[in-house]
């Protein structure tokens, strides 16, 4: 018999050449895809990948039977969605990836606006990091996602719709929590936490970017906790953090938020999607965020054609 789940799985690690990155993207072990390819492979009677110390690589046979896999899989998902939809008396289902939280900006005034419109569609987000967002979109596991910049993204159309503003996340004691907007100047002796959960590592790469236009070298601590653990770690005084305007809306005690003075700290929020994917719902999305879109004002250097 052959497993769905395993065809699954070998999709994502031909997506990724990375039986690891696989793993990760799904949340299990690398031990648990690589037996389930090695399943599947005995199932078939053929090798999908060459394994070697370099990493790993298709086969013939594998991009054959993947290839052809890819489409039926997408068929059967979207056969599963609709039944479910149609036994919850729904007009269908929108799964939606996004990296940062949706108390404040574009995206929850976004979601607030199409639920007015299409309240019959059931709406499913999914929190991740962008790279695990493209990989999900590719495997049609999500139809759209909202990610920071345009990612390159192979197969998806990618459209810029929105910019936020840079925060420092301070504890409200802070000398400079009573600044009305903060230089990176004034952040230079500062020690920044940041989580190891997304949006942690953007975060993490955008300080260490910043700081090192400075000749500088950044104190960045990274700790496995969620972003209400962090905001409490702010406010005992363990150290600074940034957060998008995207985050502000949802209020911490002895927590303040100022924005970055510099013009080059806005974030772009672009949309990403498979230009394939026939969901009469993501369409109607799509449609409403650009019009959202062109509605929003953006800064001179943010104007890019979607």
């Amino acid at each position: 018999m052959i497993n769905i789940d395993s065809i699954a799985q070998a999709l994502l690690v031909a997506e990724h050449l990375s039986f690891s990155r696989a793993a990760q993207v799904l949340g299990v072990r690398e031990s648990a895809v690589s037996r389930r390819v090695r399943a599947l492979e005995d199932a078939l009677g053929v090798s999908l990948f060459e394994r070697d110390s370099t990493g790993v690589r298709l086969t013939d046979a594998g991009r054959s039977f993947l290839d052809k896999s890819r489409p039926a899989l997408a068929e059967i998902d979207h056969a599963v969605k609709t039944a479910a939809s149609a036994g919850r008396a729904v007009e269908g289902v929108l799964r939606i990836g996004v990296v940062c939280s949706v108390s404040h900006g574009f995206v929850r005034e976004l979601i607030g606006h199409y639920r007015c419109y299409h309240p019959g569609v059931a709406l499913d987000p999914v929190e991740g990091s962008a790279g695990e967002h493209i990989a999900r979109i590719t495997e049609r596991q999500l139809d759209i996602a909202f990610v920071t910049g345009k990612p390159p993204a192979s197969h998806c159309d990618t459209a810029v719709l929105w910019e936020a503003r840079v925060f420092a996340t301070l504890p409200q004691w802070k000398a400079l929590a009573g600044e009305a907007e903060i230089s990176w100047d004034a952040l230079m002796g500062e020690h920044f936490i940041v989580s190891r959960e997304a949006p942690g590592p953007e975060i993490h790469d955008y300080i260490v970017r910043r700081v090192a236009g400075f000749g500088r070298s950044p104190s960045v601590e990274r700790h496995s906790v969620g972003r209400e653990t962090l905001m409490h770690m702010v406010a005992l005084g363990l150290g600074i953090t940034l957060a998008s305007e995207a985050s502000i809306g949802t209020r911490h005690p002895d927590i303040v938020f100022r924005p970055l003075a510099d013009v080059e700290d806005r974030l772009r929020y672009s949309a990403v999607w498979l230009p394939g994917n026939d969901n009469p719902a993501l369409r109607r999305f799509l449609s409403l965020a650009r019009s959202m879109s062109a509605a929003t004002p953006r800064a001179p250097a943010l104007q890019v054609a979607s």
